[in-house]
């Protein structure tokens, strides 16, 4: 398949410069989605559509409209509704669904002069570690099919690593835009809770977790589809403003925590890899401690898992007795575990969750900025929910999800970036974490330390 010639913003200035056409650009990136099939990544198109939404940009550019996104074709993730498209979750039960409306992200992309081009594959609801369904499949690992790109973000990661886009905008409540970036080789940058309106849209069952997530090439792409989405929309009661500044990195306080301070596996590949990135780090100038965050008795995904659950049987409970044939064996699962589950349970995990946020807070009184895996392993097979060893020992069904989780729960921004590969190739990322509301002092820390890795 060809790769995109250019990044957004390279994309955007020759669009607004007239170079080239917002329409010939469309054209191109479906041509691209055209010849990669296989992947999966991608599994609702509509070309007229799509080309007159280019037309439209490029009558405005000629209008005069200036758009930091002219022309630049975005893959939607499949649970983010655009106006007019094809919308599942990834489920039987949304297989027939039209978005009524965009969501408020996507029509600030849209206003900014980006141009809908597809939308990518997720698991059933968002809900698994692994991008496949029942509506659609299995979404597939760019350097081999045999693999999984993990999920539920999978085909907006695939879009960007596979070249068929610029940029892709996923979800992550749990990790989701953040690990499967990681496994393919691109970024994934999960914004502070609020920092990005969300919805209108499905009902969600994340309750106070799930973000809007850009993921692109490199950070400066995802910096800027964050300028274009973030800012309060009153439709939206948690969006919020965050912080206006970008600190340089030489000034910030930085730890590395090899585990996250979490009794987890990790490969020995990715454990090594990420020691000798930080090594090149600190011979750059930069000032880093190995520390780990203190976590309170108890505090596993384990501890948490019932509020996604409690969430799922709260909107598909009915459904599920109803027809489970329409579900995803293993999200049938979880909604049995919810069905299952007591007020208490549910009250557990709110304890747990407000404790692992105010675990979080205490570290970031004394520390600007973490460093930690994104991911323990590399991408494993996709007829499978998770690897069968990690480090050397066996894994849990959720032992390659273990780093991600906890953010979403302290409402923190995070972003990672590439750092390595195995010996055959296969991609892991290097996770940045900061305080809730310096999503630009991360943004700019990781563009910096992007560069310093590219130009080792």
């Amino acid at each position: 398949m060809t790769k995109p010639a250019h990044s957004a913003r390279e994309i955007a200035t020759d669009v607004s410069a007239g170079r080239t056409r917002a329409v010939a650009t469309a054209k191109a990136a479906l041509e691209r989605i055209a010849a990669a099939k296989a992947l999966n990544a991608v599994v609702t198109i509509d070309p007229a559509r799509t080309l007159a939404d280019a037309a439209a940009v490029d009558d405005r550019v000629r209008g005069g409209e200036t758009m930091p996104l002219a022309g630049v074709p975005v893959i939607v993730k499949d649970n983010i509704w655009v106006s007019g498209w094809r919308v599942t979750q990834g489920s039987r039960l949304f297989a027939d669904f039209i978005a009524p409306q965009d969501a408020i992200a996507v029509a600030r992309l849209r206003q900014a002069g980006a141009v809908v081009v597809g939308i990518g594959a997720t698991s059933e609801f968002a809900s698994k570690g692994v991008t496949t369904s029942q509506l659609y499949g299995p979404t597939r690992h760019p350097q081999n099919p045999a693999l999984t790109p993990g999920g539920s973000s999978g085909g907006p990661a695939v879009a960007i690593a596979a070249g068929l886009v610029p940029l892709a905008i996923g979800t992550d409540a749990g990790g989701s835009s953040r690990r499967p970036p990681a496994h393919v080789g691109v970024a994934g940058f999960k914004p502070s809770y609020g920092a990005i309106p969300y919805g209108p849209g499905f009902a969600e069952p994340f309750f106070g977790l799930s973000v809007i997530a850009p993921i692109a090439a490199d950070v400066t792409d995802i910096t800027l589809a964050f300028e274009t989405m973030a800012g309060i929309d009153p439709r939206d009661p948690d969006s919020a403003d965050v912080a206006g500044a970008a600190a340089d990195l030489g000034d910030l306080r930085i730890a590395f925590s090899p585990r996250l301070g979490l009794n987890a596996e990790v490969d020995d590949v990715v454990a090594n890899g990420l020691a000798s990135v930080v090594a090149r780090l600190a011979a750059g100038g930069l000032r880093i401690a190995q520390r780990d965050p203190v976590w309170p008795a108890g505090a596993t995904e384990d501890a948490i898992m019932p509020l996604q659950h409690a969430g799922l049987a709260a909107l598909y409970g009915d459904a599920l007795r109803r027809d489970p044939a329409v579900f995803d064996p293993d999200i049938a699962g979880q909604i049995e575990r919810g069905l299952a589950g007591s007020g208490t349970d549910v009250g557990r995990a709110l304890v747990a969750s407000a404790a692992i946020a105010l675990a979080f807070a205490a570290f970031f009184t004394e520390v600007d900025l973490l460093l930690t895996p994104t991911v323990p392993c590399v991408a494993w097979p996709f007829s499978q929910l998770g690897p069968d060893m990690i480090g050397g020992q066996p894994a849990s069904p959720r032992g390659h999800a273990v780093f991600t989780p906890f953010v979403n729960h302290a409402r923190l921004p995070a972003i990672s970036i590439p750092c390595g590969r195995n010996t055959v190739g296969l991609p892991f990322g290097l996770q940045l974490i900061a305080r809730r509301g310096q999503d630009r002092t991360l943004l700019r820390a990781a563009q910096q330390i992007e560069a310093m890795l590219r130009s080792g």
